[in-house]
């Protein structure tokens, strides 16, 4: 999708700021923060949604070593990961109350909203004025969501990881069923097939067939993004009519419910977690790169991209951005320090965790260290080859205004019911919301 087609989705009116946003929209007269006044080097401060040790101690070392050469514009910069479980929930509180982070960790589903607000800073000049930055080194594909129309920057996709499907070899292979790995690349590899083989597993072995690890009833993006292999998008492409009740979208989750009727996806039970792909007991399961950290030699798998839908093979990534908050004490000095923390020597670094968006990182050996667990083919065929022409998870800038419409429409189809009957009550009850 290019900048001006994910621009019409992302510019409504400033509707957005009624929304979640609205709280930190209005904030840009009610509550704290903005230019200080004060003289002298900042104290920056940064708001982080994880609070892993690893992560964190790579981010003060690299926040260290620049107020180390830049202590008359800079005094200290903290990493502060945010303790409420709603990591948006949290921030915007934080935010709300006029503790104001300079700089913030973005996750993709609030990014539309965020820049619809007015909540970022536009960053844009200071990433293309840094020296040595090389901003068009960003896959235009992973930049375009932070975007606006005018060109404007308001985050750096720092994590771009794509959707694959991990599978358990030992399983299948326990089950009777043929090897997957070996029908990547040919017509044979699609959601068909591999539904297929994920309820003849479960069968035999009452493992789990398919798992969607992140998907549950709240987070129904996690179910509705495969749907762009079927040709479904749950709004249009300018984000102003609801496409719920589109044959290509009651085509996808009539699919979808009928592979839980007969056992090749879980039905959804409130009383248990899902089981997870690292315990054995799953066959197929779609998610991202960090899952592979989890996994030892204790069952053979293996990571392979997504397979194809009848509109062919869609590829998916997911984001997090790290942005400048527009109401932060210290715009100016937090800019110049996202450009240090992203720029393509501390990019490189960041890749250790977070796949990056720059294309001359996006080699076997940078993210090996992202995953050691991978193998190198893996790394090329379900990265790599696929990254490029990725879309992001569908997103909205007024999304938090209808999500729990949508939640409560799909209870329904998860539970068996009616496919069409479902999704016409969607749209009858958000098009109101996306018509503005």
């Amino acid at each position: 999708m290019s900048t001006k087609e994910y621009f019409m989705r992302a510019t409504r009116s400033r509707r957005a700021a009624i929304a979640l946003t609205g709280v930190l929209a209005l904030c840009l007269s009610a509550c704290g923060g903005g230019d200080t006044g004060e003289s002298g080097p900042a104290d920056l401060k940064m708001a982080l949604w994880s609070s892993n040790k690893d992560h964190l101690a790579l981010l003060k070392k690299v926040g260290d070593a620049y107020v180390a050469e830049h202590r008359d514009e800079v005094a200290s910069i903290t990493f502060e990961p945010v303790t409420n479980p709603d990591y948006i929930a949290g921030l915007t509180t934080q935010i709300a109350g006029g503790d104001v982070p300079d700089l913030a960790w973005i996750p993709e589903a609030s990014g539309p909203e965020f820049v619809d607000a007015g909540v970022l800073h536009d960053v844009g000049s200071t990433l293309k004025g840094a020296d040595g930055y090389d901003l068009d080194d960003i896959l235009p594909a992973a930049l375009a969501p932070w975007q606006d129309e005018k060109g404007g920057v308001y985050a750096y996709p720092f994590s771009n990881s794509p959707f694959a499907l991990y599978v358990n070899e030992d399983l299948l292979k326990a089950a009777g069923q043929p090897d997957v790995a070996a029908l990547v690349g040919t017509p044979d590899y699609t959601w068909k097939t591999i539904a297929d083989i994920a309820a003849a597993t479960n069968s035999k072995t009452k493992a789990v067939g398919l798992n969607v690890p992140t998907f549950n009833p709240t987070n129904w993006s996690a179910v509705t993004m495969l749907g762009s292999a079927w040709g479904a998008a749950p709004w249009s492409e300018d984000g102003s009519t609801c496409a719920f009740t589109s044959p290509e979208m009651i085509d996808y989750l009539t699919w979808y419910q009928k592979q839980m009727s007969r056992g090749a996806i879980p039905a959804i039970s409130g009383k248990a977690e899902p089981a997870a792909f690292a315990s054995g007991d799953v066959a197929f399961s779609v998610a991202q790169l960090s899952q592979s950290g989890s996994l030892d030699s204790s069952f053979t798998w293996s990571f392979l991209p997504l397979p194809a839908g009848p509109k062919g093979y869609h590829p998916i990534v997911g984001q997090a951005g790290v942005s400048v908050l527009e109401r932060g004490g210290h715009k100016e000095q937090a800019a110049a320090f996202l450009a240090h923390l992203t720029n393509p020597t501390n990019a490189e670094l960041l890749a250790q965790f977070f796949p990056p968006p720059r294309k001359s990182l996006l080699n076997v050996k940078t993210l090996s260290q992202a995953a050691p667990k991978l193998s190198p083919e893996a790394i090329q065929s379900a990265i790599i080859d696929v990254v490029p022409e990725a879309s992001v998870k569908p997103q909205h800038p007024v999304l938090s205004q209808f999500s729990d419409k949508v939640r409560a429409g799909l209870d329904s189809v998860w539970s068996g019911g009616d496919v069409k009957a479902a999704v016409t009550g969607i749209c009858e009850q958000i098009s109101p919301t996306l018509k503005g």
